[in-house]
């Protein structure tokens, strides 16, 4: 098993090194300016997301098919992720993670605009998309259509679940003191509940639980803030001129190089909000909207969201607590993850860890239904759209009885996941999540024409209220 795992560690160090990251960067940046900055519209995507299209295709609003995307990718990368960027790279890495947030939007958008303009409805009657139906029908490219749902469904069974279910256990064990048994259990029993019910269930809880995460966080960190407020516009200077300048930051950051700063910093922003990775448009792909660019708009807001507002939160937060506190250790990132948050009297530790267990769940439930999308993808892939194969009636049978053995398999694993140890399963899923990426950055940028044209006549020929 060792060295099992220490093959996936080179492997996946290969997958997410330099070549990977100036790829995902260099897409966000020509995607930026190839479609003509729609970064422009983000209060238009804002708005657009608390609205419905009620009487347009798809299986959830706009702002459940977003929530879902969120909780997907909001998750302990936010705030242990964040930390260890500052522990490796100095305080410059958050500088460097929110530009990649910036430009990531731009991959954001145009991976929510493909996944509606080549969606499929199926033969159970609901919308089916994401790369790899831009791949197959898009680019004619079926073998690497199946390539990325295989990594996908692999992928949702490593980080989406078993990690993130034994992230719980562990949490829960050491500040609780509960048997990672019962956690599994109760984590299982939780789950199950909401993704038997399908998309819709996952999206309706997570159109909740989201939002109310994401500001019980926020405030949080403002209340931290608002402690080190003789110390926040410093931290602001010092994250600013230590992303171009590392030696400004003094102290244990005196080694950290411009490099250091980047390479943590962009790879931080790159994990965090999944842009590029290619599993956000399988759900945009599934929103009641009027025609593709309306929801690329709100696909975008979910970088937003993820990194330019909460990681970047999350980096003033950290970096302010170590110009406040010079005796905190800033050396491991979850301890000074911790050491921040207990800075807040009586309520900082449990608020951290409530937080790193809802956003931990959040994730199970969104990559459920990543999953179980590549699965129903590969075993009906000639028969999407109705198109020969089973008739109505026993496709949709078909449908719903492997839709249920996926379920059932991913609530299995989440209880499993919760009492072994998962160092092999997460250097696995890590790889997974990489190779990706590589079908997904192909559909990118060879429908990146199809992405702009679309963009030209419904974003800036002002048509966006236009039904396809």
């Amino acid at each position: 098993m060792d060295a099992i795992n220490d093959f996936f560690i080179f492997l996946s160090s290969l997958l997410w090194g330099w070549p990977m990251i100036v790829l995902l960067l260099g897409t966000h940046m020509f995607l930026t300016f190839r479609l003509g900055v729609p970064q422009r519209r983000l209060l238009t995507g804002i708005r657009l997301s608390t609205k419905k299209d009620p009487g347009a295709e798809g299986d959830v609003s706009q702002f459940g098919a977003l929530a879902t995307a969120l909780a997907a990718t909001i998750g302990t990368g936010n705030i242990v992720g964040v930390a260890t960027a500052v522990a490796l790279g100095g305080p410059g890495a958050v500088m460097w993670c929110w530009l990649t947030g910036i430009f990531g939007m731009a991959t954001k958008y145009a991976e929510g605009l493909l996944a509606v303009k080549y969606r499929v409805k199926g033969s159970d009657g609901h919308t089916y998309g994401g790369p790899m139906y831009a791949l197959e029908r898009g680019l004619g490219m079926k073998w690497m259509a199946v390539l990325f749902a295989v990594f996908t469904a692999l992928a949702s069974f490593g980080i989406g679940c078993t990690v993130q279910a034994n992230s719980i256990a562990l949490l829960a064990n050491e500040t609780f003191g509960l048997p990672t048994w019962a956690v599994g259990l109760a984590v299982s029993v939780l789950a199950a509940s909401v993704i038997l019910g399908g998309v819709k269930s996952i999206a309706r809880v997570c159109t909740v639980l989201v939002p109310f995460m994401a500001v019980l966080y926020v405030a949080g960190c403002i209340v931290i803030l608002a402690m080190n407020s003789g110390y926040v516009w410093p931290a602001i200077k010092l994250i600013v001129v230590s992303a171009f300048n590392p030696s400004a930051a003094g102290g244990g950051f005196v080694g950290a190089t411009v490099m250091m700063a980047m390479r943590y910093g962009i790879a931080r922003g790159l994990f965090s909000n999944e842009s590029g990775m290619g599993s956000a448009p399988i759900v945009a792909a599934a929103a009641q909207t009027r025609n593709p660019v309306r929801q690329a708009l709100v696909s975008s807001t979910g970088t937003f969201w993820d990194t330019v507002v909460i990681c970047a939160m999350t980096g003033i937060v950290l970096v302010s607590s170590i110009l406040a506190y010079p005796d905190i250790s800033y050396a491991d990132g979850a301890a000074l993850t911790k050491m921040a948050f207990s800075k807040i009297p009586y309520i900082g530790a449990p608020l951290l860890t409530f937080g790193i267990l809802t956003f931990a769940f959040s994730t199970i439930l969104g990559w459920s239904y990543y999953g179980e999308s590549a699965v129903n993808y590969l075993e009906v892939r000639g028969d999407e759209g109705g198109k020969g194969g089973k008739g109505d009636g026993e496709g949709k049978e078909v449908k719903a009885d492997r839709s249920r053995f996926y379920r059932i398999l991913y609530i299995v694993a989440l209880f499993f996941g919760s009492i072994i140890n998962l160092d092999v399963i997460w250097n696995i899923a890590d790889y997974m999540n990489a190779l990706m990426a590589i079908p997904n950055l192909v559909a990118l940028l060879l429908l990146s024409g199809v992405a702009a044209r679309e963009t030209k006549e419904y974003l800036w020929g002002n048509r966006i209220d236009e039904t396809v």
